[in-house]
């Protein structure tokens, strides 16, 4: 009568042809690797669920932990392969060895029994999943910066051991992925905007639908569209002496105001006017040209979605607009960015400045340099009626150059569908005021075809 598996256990593990030593010492590796198991697991969440703020901190930080955190942060899907290979490769080994060593216990001949088969099958997977997966992710999850940390050098080693394999599984995926065609669908901005009115309804409001052709436009709008003109810029020359530094400030009321040396173009730093308040009974001789903070300087061409974010990254709230030559062509703020969004914001101390003036129905007097943006909103119709004609122009002022392909004379007009334009003021170099008729109903953006 054959015994059961049971009590094969019990007689052969006091057998003395079987090692309690080698018992012991499998059943700690077994310990380790289920450890091993666990602290990888753990490492895949807290490494991917550590926010912007985080990642910043770590790239600034000087201790050796976070600077190769921050080394391993920076290439993800290396990250990602090296700690699925190996997560993998612990698990295989520890069901291996618990595999060995259930032969051990119980001796070969009984292994392929069902009792055996279905311990190993449910046994195993229990305490993988939920002493290597479960309870480490869960705290992971809780405490991701404090795992991390920890466990980054340990990641960084299996990281150099299994950089081969994993460089081989990245590049066959990059090829997979660059065989298969994917289906995909491109929306317009114009597309989008007319779904945007197909699906609102008599609930929505005029300001709801602003905010959210705002969103839909945001990632097309250049900086170039939203900053404040270089000849508009309040900025401050650093040979000023405090008591007259002091006087522009209550006279401009700004929280933050760029600093020049000799000229505008260049810019030394930004100063930030809390900085002030503990010198304010400092004599003109102070020197505050010290409290400047680094500027930011942007391309002109960058858009404004990617400005947020680097504004985000940076900490900071405005940054100098230049050109290619480097010279300063304007000035943005985060106030401005967020305004493309929600529209104008006034606080208390915002002077009501109008860039226009209706004088009936269908006439109005515009300020030469007023936003291409800001033009259409006024008349409710989608900046793409223009796409043909204003070149890189992001003004209206810069939009009427382009229609008469020079600096047009007071009194001169032309017409862009369904607008005409007149020029009302100008100088050798700009202009100054605008007037704009409606020539004909505004047509949608699909049937205009921009003719001037």
């Amino acid at each position: 009568m054959e015994a059961d598996p049971i009590s094969n256990i019990l007689l052969i593990a006091f057998e003395p042809n079987i090692s309690a030593p080698s018992i012991f010492f499998i059943s700690l590796i077994l310990l380790v690797l289920i450890l091993l198991s666990a602290l990888l697991s753990g490492s895949e969440v807290a490494f991917f669920s550590l926010n912007a703020e985080q990642r910043i901190a770590l790239k600034e930080s000087v201790l050796k932990r976070e600077k190769t955190l921050s080394k391993l942060l920076g290439q993800p899907q290396l990250l990602l392969a090296t700690l699925l290979i190996s997560i993998n490769f612990v698990n295989i080994i520890f069901i291996t060895l618990a595999n060995y060593l259930t032969q051990l216990l119980i001796g070969e001949e009984s292994v392929n029994s069902l009792v055996i088969t279905l311990f190993l099958l449910f046994g195993v997977t229990f305490i993988i999943a939920f002493f290597g997966e479960l309870i480490p992710k869960v705290w992971a999850q809780q405490n991701n910066l404090i795992f991390a940390r920890y466990t980054a050098p340990l990641i960084d080693f299996f990281t150099l051991v299994f950089k081969p394999l994993s460089k081989v599984l990245l590049g066959i995926s990059n090829l997979i992925e660059n065989r298969i065609e994917k289906k995909s669908y491109t929306l317009t901005t114009h597309e989008l905007n007319q779904a945007l009115e197909i699906t609102t309804d008599e609930n929505t409001t005029e300001r709801e639908k602003d905010i959210l052709r705002g969103i839909l436009n945001f990632g097309n709008t250049s900086v170039k569209g939203v900053m404040k003109a270089r000849r508009d810029i309040v900025a401050f020359d650093t040979e000023m002496d405090f008591h007259e530094l002091m006087d522009k400030i209550n006279k401009n009321g700004y929280s933050r105001v760029p600093v020049f040396s000799e000229t505008i173009d260049k810019i030394e730093g930004i100063l930030y006017i809390k900085d002030l308040l503990e010198h304010i009974d400092h004599d003109e001789n102070f020197n505050w040209v010290s409290l400047l903070h680094q500027p930011f300087f942007v391309p002109e061409n960058k858009k404004i979605d990617d400005l947020l974010y680097d504004f985000q990254e940076k900490r900071v709230h405005m940054a100098i607009v230049v050109n290619e030559y480097g010279e300063t062509e304007g000035l943005v703020t985060m106030e401005d960015i967020i305004e493309e969004i929600v529209g104008d914001i006034n606080d208390e101390f915002d002077e009501e400045e109008l860039d226009y003036k209706q004088l009936d129905e269908s006439t109005y007097i515009f300020e030469a340099k007023i936003s291409l943006n800001d033009f259409c909103r006024v008349f409710d119709v989608d900046i793409s009626i223009f796409e043909k004609v204003k070149g890189e122009s992001e003004t209206l002022a810069g939009l009427c150059i382009e229609l008469f392909s020079r600096i047009p004379h007071a009194g001169e007009e032309v017409v862009c569908e369904p607008f005409v334009f007149k020029i009302q003021s100008v100088d050798t170099r700009r202009i100054k005021k605008i007037k704009v008729s409606l020539h004909t109903t505004p047509p949608s953006p699909e049937t205009n075809e921009n003719i001037v």
